[in-house]
């Protein structure tokens, strides 16, 4: 039906399938029958496109690809490990290696291109996709000469971290083209209003807006909230209110999304360190910061 540019309602089809006398047995061409008979009736509606429904896909989309990212970047990780012993050196053991700056491609294509022997700092240089400078090449070189022999195996791991290698450009070159077709896409929903908040950029606004337009379907702040799952659990018995944890049954996409906001706001921020700070000094519990939709009541705001 939305090919030839008509929606009909599940209450419609039923409403024909009772004019053709079968209203209670529902075969799949009893219910072709009923369509083709609201079309030549000429009933039901335009489709109407809605953009927020694209927009929810480029949002789903990119997120299957930063999860891919996230995978293969720990695969490079393991790879490099193990084909240069020593040079990514983990968390809290030295200066790390980034493989989304380019320092961390400079160092991966020449890993891949001369099977784990150190470069110089003039091949460093020029693989690096974007701005290295010869202090950072020279750091990286002179680690790397101070590491073990690379394995064995050295032109069969190679070979294998200059596939994945090129799979990673891929995932970033993917990942670009998503994010420009959701600022497109962000551009024609009322969810652009959200990057004019301080520290919110394309992505995370479309993140949020994506599970949340129409906000008409909130009438206050608090079902927003409840829809994202951070609202405390509500018990009302007689005279008896309790508010318990947060019920946390809302979409985890949603959520994360609205908590990324939160903390992008700088606003946000200094008001949380600061109610913190006072209530500290007044020897009470820190409140949490109030947040609100733009477009919602005034009164209306929602809880972090």
């Amino acid at each position: 039906m939305a090919r030839i540019g008509a929606a009909v309602c599940p209450s419609e089809t039923l409403a024909a399938r009772a004019q053709l006398g079968s209203r209670r047995s529902k075969p799949d061409d009893r219910d072709c029958a009923a369509l083709v008979w609201l079309v030549r009736q000429g009933a039901g509606g335009p489709v109407v496109t809605n953009p927020v429904d694209a927009l929810g896909g480029a949002v789903r989309h990119r997120r299957g690809l930063v999860a891919d990212r996230k995978v293969l970047q720990q695969r490079l990780h393991h790879q490099l490990q193990a084909l240069c012993p020593g040079l990514s050196a983990p968390a809290g053991h030295g200066r790390t290696l980034n493989l989304a700056d380019p320092a961390g491609q400079a160092v991966l294509g020449c890993a891949a291109n001369f099977a784990g022997r150190p470069p110089t700092v003039r091949s460093l240089v020029a693989r690096a996709p974007g701005r290295l400078t010869q202090a950072t090449a020279r750091f990286w070189v002179d680690r790397w000469r101070r590491l073990l022999a690379p394995p064995a195996d050295a032109d069969l791991r190679a070979e294998r971290l200059g596939r994945d290698l090129a799979r990673h450009q891929g995932l970033q070159a993917d990942i670009a083209v998503v994010e420009g077709q959701i600022t497109r896409l962000l551009a024609a929903t009322p969810g652009q209003i959200l990057v004019t908040l301080p520290g919110v950029a394309v992505v995370r606004a479309a993140s949020f807006a994506a599970h949340s337009l129409p906000i008409q379907r909130f009438p206050t702040a608090e079902h927003l909230d409840a829809a994202t799952g951070l609202a405390p659990a509500s018990y009302q018995s007689a005279s008896l209110h309790r508010r318990g944890r947060s019920s946390r049954q809302g979409l985890p996409e949603h959520r994360d999304a609205l908590m990324g906001s939160l903390g992008a706001c700088p606003n946000t921020r200094q008001a949380s360190s600061s109610a913190t700070a006072s209530s500290a000094a007044a020897g009470c519990a820190p409140s949490r910061p109030a947040w609100r939709w733009p477009g919602m009541p005034a009164g209306s705001a929602m809880r972090c």
